[in-house]
């Protein structure tokens, strides 16, 4: 088959992959059968058919479509060793826009916890990259510590040849599994050791499972959802309308279970070179399965203790359509307010992604008790030109949305009136850009959540800087002790857990802004105390339900945020 003719071929595939009648299916089936048998040089066409063929395994119209897909997919492996052993550099395949695919690898500086992860998991699939490190003169300072009598090389000698060096010690052991045990022997905190291992930048390869791959990883699934029907259009779906419906059944995992789809979160993160805080630090005891319908999963998941952020609550989900990953959200979550980070992988943006999206948002109105939702600028397009290609203001702005800025409100009215009135009229790329620059809100109820409008949690943040310098002299160490002295002395916190004790010391830092803290009154001290002991607690569900209650701490973080600096 010539390229131009195979491309051809794709392009008609991709256009029928929405084609849901009987027609329609039986040309996609025609077309599989064909692209079947025919050799794929071409690396772009070989990419084109894998995304096609995970579409319709995500999304299939019936179960000879899905058999099909599923035959061609476990192919892969072979087709990829097919071309490295005629000589095709298959380089590009591992680029982060298209990497995971069975049969290529990923290489990359992991952090330290996904990099012990992988080297616990995936023994004799991991290792330190040929290219193992960017600058080796970063290596002088911390391989010592570990390789007896390397300063004798390193402080006073040129061109040191650290490799065989690590290789002259490490025993049986792999480069890389040595090393990970010798940092995990030093006597330092987590998030020491953590900075340490990152400081040296060292690339790890992983040549993941078939199961590992973006071509391969299921979730075993009882049931198939197929279509045979028109997908859900952003048109025909209310945000509002969504929130307002009955809540779902939530199944609350075991650790087992759960430590598994942390598992695969990691999996499909990691082969596209990404690592999610809520991933990597994931709490497997505190794992939830929701079923949205329409063959689609969803587990939340939270943050152990020891990793949670100062003031916001941390979650994050898998999403699984037919049991294929198909993205993944993160929200941050303080009272009724959350920062919501939606990433629909690529392949799958043909989907049902509005709908999506709203199912996601009820069940953290459900589960969190928040109302109201945020956009980042980068989730919209700034600074991110695949956010402007895509239209992702606009998909957002549809669902209800609207700019916390005056200006980019003004911009968007007047852009609206365009669309209205001039057929085909499609917004510039260079207006995208001006709308993108400023943050995004949805409010379920409005009169409530247009405070929000400034707010950002970095401003609260730079204003404890300033007090820190203002009363302490810049004293971080004095700052503290006198915050948690007078938060604990006030609120009548005493012999607490490590957890409690950090979470004291964090959510205590802002209670020194507020002016009038000593005059609240005793059941307004006796909630602040519960919500600074439930900031340490199982789930920081909790935490939020119980923010959510106290109006006056509420008011003076909103404003302590909304303060610019």
């Amino acid at each position: 088959m010539t390229s131009i003719s195979l491309n051809r071929l794709l392009d008609r595939l991709d256009e029928s992959k929405q084609d849901f009648s009987a027609a329609g299916r039986a040309r996609i089936a025609t077309m599989l059968r064909r692209l079947s048998q025919s050799r794929i040089d071409d690396l772009e066409a070989l990419v084109r058919y894998h995304e096609a063929l995970l579409f319709l395994r995500a999304y299939p119209q019936d179960a000879k479509l899905l058999k099909l897909a599923e035959t061609e997919l476990r192919s892969f492996a072979e087709r990829v060793e097919k071309l490295a052993d005629s000589g095709t550099d298959l380089l590009s395949l591992e680029h982060p826009e298209i990497s995971g695919i069975a049969g290529t690898g990923v290489s990359d500086t992991f952090g330290y916890h996904i990099a012990r992860w992988l080297v616990r998991s995936e023994q004799g699939r991991v290792a330190l990259d040929e290219d193992w490190v960017e600058d080796e003169s970063r290596l002088a300072a911390t391989l010592p510590r570990f390789i007896p009598l390397l300063e004798e090389d390193a402080m006073v000698e040129a061109n040191v040849p650290y490799r065989k060096w690590l290789r002259g010690g490490k025993g049986r052991k792999s480069e890389l599994e040595w090393l990970i045990e010798r940092f995990e022997g030093l006597k330092k905190s987590n998030a020491e050791i953590a900075e340490l291992y990152e400081s040296l930048r060292l690339y790890v390869r992983w040549l993941p499972p078939y199961r590992a791959t973006r071509t391969g990883m299921r979730l075993p699934v009882r049931r198939i959802f197929f279509h045979n029907q028109p997908l859900i259009r952003r048109k025909d779906v209310s945000l509002v309308a969504e929130l307002k419906k009955p809540a779902l059944q939530v199944e609350t995992l075991s650790r087992i279970a759960g430590q598994k789809i942390l598992d695969l979160a990691r999996e499909t993160s990691t082969v596209r070179y990404r690592e999610l805080w809520g991933f990597t630090h994931g709490d497997e005891a505190c794992v939830v399965k929701i079923e949205l319908g329409r063959g689609v999963q969803l587990f939340v998941s939270g943050v152990s203790p020891e990793w949670r952020l100062p003031l916001r609550a941390y979650h994050a989900a898998m999403i699984f359509k037919n049991g294929i990953p198909v993205g993944y959200f993160e929200g941050l979550s303080l009272f009724e307010r959350m920062e919501s980070g939606f990433n629909l992988y690529y392949t799958f943006r043909d989907g049902e992604t509005a709908w999506l999206y709203t199912q996601i948002l009820r069940v953290f109105k459900q589960l969190l008790g928040v109302t109201t939702f945020t956009l980042d600028p980068y989730q919209i397009g700034f600074e991110n030109e695949e956010g402007i290609e895509s239209g992702a203001f606009w998909f957002y702005r549809k669902l209800g949305f609207r700019p916390t800025r005056k200006d980019l409100l003004e911009l968007t009215l007047r852009e609206e009136k365009k669309l209205a009135n001039r057929p085909g009229y499609r917004t510039p790329a260079s207006t995208l850009r001006k709308l993108a620059a400023g943050y995004m809100i949805f409010e379920l109820a409005p009169a409530r959540g247009a405070n929000w409008d400034a707010f950002q949690v970095r401003n609260i943040g730079l204003a404890v800087q300033r007090l820190m310098a203002k009363e302490f002299d810049g004293n971080p160490e004095r700052f503290r002790s006198q915050a948690i002295e007078e938060t604990a002395s006030l609120l009548k916190l005493n012999q607490l857990k490590s957890t409690e004790r950090r979470a004291l010391e964090y959510l205590a830092l802002p209670l020194m802004l507020i002016p009038d803290l000593k005059r609240w009154s005793e059941p307004e001290k006796e909630l602040l105390r519960k919500i600074i002991l439930a900031k340490a607690s199982s789930n920081e569900s909790r935490y939020l339900r119980l923010m959510q209650r106290h109006t006056r701490f509420r008011a003076e973080i909103i404003r302590l945020g909304s303060m610019r600096s």
